[in-house]
C-alpha cells in the first residue's frame, strides 16, 4: 500500500515539474519578437501547440557511430 502511495506521489511530482517547465518555456517564447520566433520556425499562435506536442530530441549531426566529438 505504501509503495502505491509513493508511486502516486512521484508521478504527481513529475507532472508538476513538467508543467512548470512548460510554463517557463512559454514565458520565454512569449518574450521573443515575431522575427525571432520565425527564426526558430514558429509563429506566436503556435507556441501552445509546440509546447504541448514536443518533438523527440535529435542527436547532433556529428553524432555518428564511432565519433565522440564534432569534426573540425
Amino acid at each position: 500500500m505504501l509503495s502505491v502511495i509513493t508511486q502516486s506521489l512521484r508521478a504527481l511530482a513529475r507532472r508538476y515539474v513538467t508543467w512548470r517547465e512548460r510554463q517557463q518555456a512559454y514565458a520565454e517564447l512569449a518574450q521573443l519578437d515575431d522575427r525571432s520566433l520565425a527564426d526558430i520556425g514558429i509563429n506566436r499562435a503556435e507556441i501552445p501547440y509546440v509546447l504541448s506536442h514536443p518533438r523527440p530530441a535529435r542527436a547532433p549531426v556529428w553524432a555518428k557511430p564511432g565519433r565522440t566529438s564534432p569534426a573540425h
